[in-house]
């Protein structure tokens, strides 16, 4: 049996019902995505293109940048590991509680991760001054952190930080020659609340650092369509990055074929939906409303997630031995343990927003415990 490997998704090793581990969009692929992927069946005799040429060009036009700039890999997962193994970092920082995959991939590399802990008492939000403070540290005291890895909307509190202060962050990790990774998977669930006129048709997303990759070289973005085209079966992750010197060194050490023929196809497809979009953020703005007032009227403490799964808290005595986790198993529900987040414990829990009718399912179950 592996071990090591705890994510949300899990429901293979047990009889599930309704999965709220996973953070994957509750409309699930759109048709042309799947009809792309049994039209790619023809084509399954072929390797895939190792470059991704096709889906380059698609995302190269959907970004309006250059198809250089871009990389694609089996998921973002496996671009975390790719990026890694480029860069060869020795000593990286992270801020706490965020997605623990930064923190496995930089061990699987033998590099020293220094956290950044962001507690209760602040709410679990991240501080880009906070962040920049430690990284001064590490640098006097002989250590400099190489890269830096943000999750933003943050894995699992749903977080965002604003696009000023991440400029903040972006200008002082170039200055310093830091590689700053910014992982943008859950972006694009963002409803716009502050966009400016003149951007009102940006293809970027209001908080998005995509439209200053040139001006920050040492940045690379993750994305995947993963999670907002509810594509997790089909693995199909990419970066963005204005730094030859990155694009070559992650070249050179890919895994060759690693995108698959149907992945490459459904992506293609995926970008020309635009109206799935818009249907998504009404879902899951919806679908976030529901849950955080009823998670709220059952006594838990909710914090207000901008993205599309909700973290919270269940403050009930005994709620660190896991029992509310214990009884929607027993319901075939399976919600996500925060207990192998960095600085959280059994009584905090992520759920995946789906649609109200299985949000309702959620909170019945919920309320009998």
């Amino acid at each position: 049996m592996l071990t090591g490997i705890r994510h949300g998704g899990d429901i293979y090793s047990r009889d599930i019902f309704l999965d709220f581990s996973v953070n994957v969009n509750p409309l699930g692929p759109p048709e042309s995505v799947k009809e792309a992927v049994r039209q790619a069946a023809e084509y399954c005799g072929l390797y895939p293109d190792i470059q991704c040429r096709r889906l380059r060009a698609a995302l190269a036009a959907h970004y309006q940048i250059d198809e250089e700039m871009i990389v694609c890999a089996n998921g973002a997962a496996d671009l975390i590991y790719q990026l890694i193994f480029a860069l060869q970092p020795h000593y990286a920082l992270l801020p706490a509680p965020t997605f623990s995959e930064y923190r496995q991939a930089l061990n699987a590399f033998g590099c020293r991760v220094f956290s950044v802990p962001f507690t209760r008492e602040e709410g679990f939000a991240i501080d880009v001054m906070k962040l920049i403070r430690e990284a001064k540290k590490r640098i006097e005291q002989k250590t400099p952190p190489e890269i830096l890895f943000l999750c933003n909307p943050n894995n699992p509190t749903g977080f965002v930080i604003g696009r000023k202060a991440m400029e903040v962050l972006a200008a002082f990790a170039e200055e310093e020659g830091i590689w700053l990774v910014v992982d943008e998977c859950f972006m694009d669930f963002l409803e716009e609340e502050n966009r400016e006129e003149e951007n009102k048709n940006s293809p970027f997303p209001e908080n998005s650092l995509l439209p200053l990759l040139c001006r920050f070289p040492h940045m690379i973005i993750v994305k995947a369509f993963t999670k907002i085209y509810g594509m997790a079966g089909l693995r199909l992750g990419y970066g963005l990055s204005a730094a030859p010197r990155f694009m070559q060194n992650i070249s050179s050490v890919r895994q060759p074929w690693s995108v698959s023929v149907p992945a490459q196809m459904a992506g293609i497809a995926a970008l020309r939906e635009s109206d799935y979009l818009l249907k998504t953020k009404t879902i899951v703005r919806e679908g976030r409303e529901q849950l955080c007032k009823g998670l709220s009227r059952l006594g838990f403490l909710v914090y207000p997630s901008r993205a599309n799964y909700l973290f919270f808290r269940d403050l009930r005595e005994g709620a660190e031995e896991g029992m509310l986790y214990q009884h929607c198993l027993k319901e075939k529900l399976l919600l996500r343990s925060c207990a192998d987040f960095e600085g959280l414990d059994k009584s905090y829990y992520r759920v995946g927003i789906k649609t109200k009718k299985e949000n309702d399912c959620l909170l019945r179950v919920l309320a009998d415990a």
